[in-house]
């Protein structure tokens, strides 16, 4: 393993001496909160609203190495119809995930699928008001699909 790797620590250790001495005992407390709390941080968080964007708990440093907090939300749809995404797009410096699943009754399919038949297939894009599906001629019908989306925030 390589020596400038970022996360060295991230995991907890699972046995801890306590001191008996007052002083040295609140060391060691605070030295373990604060591991648990560096760890329970680097986390990511398993929310997914449709109501409003919440932050993912993923951690970015793809731009001049600062780090950015990635959001995300869900969209639950009935059709193929594009919508509007309701995101502040001005504020989104990059999305890391544009995703989903589609089910037609019987089979699951991921979004965006991708057939061995070109004309099966069904495309996600997203524009600055809408999230936009494309799809091929023969692409399954579905009865229920859900979008995620998440992007790395400007704020």
């Amino acid at each position: 393993m390589t020596a400038n790797v970022l996360n060295k620590t991230p995991y907890l250790r699972t046995t801890r001496d306590f001191p008996d001495e007052a002083e040295k005992l609140s060391q060691e407390v605070d030295k373990t909160y604060l591991d648990i709390a560096s760890a329970v941080n680097l986390r990511t968080i398993g929310i997914y609203s449709s109501n409003k964007p919440v932050v993912t708990g993923e951690s970015w440093f793809y731009f001049k190495n600062q780090k950015q907090q990635s959001l995300r939300q869900i969209y639950n749809l009935t059709s193929l119809a594009s919508f509007n995404h309701g995101l502040q797009f001005n504020s989104i410096a990059n999305f890391s995930k544009i995703t989903g699943t589609l089910f037609d009754g019987t089979n699951y399919y991921p979004l965006p699928y991708v057939s061995p038949t070109a004309t099966d297939c069904i495309g996600l894009s997203v524009t600055s008001t809408q999230v936009v599906i494309t799809a091929g001629g023969t692409a399954p019908t579905f009865s229920r699909a859900l979008i995620i989306l998440e992007w790395l925030s400007n704020v």
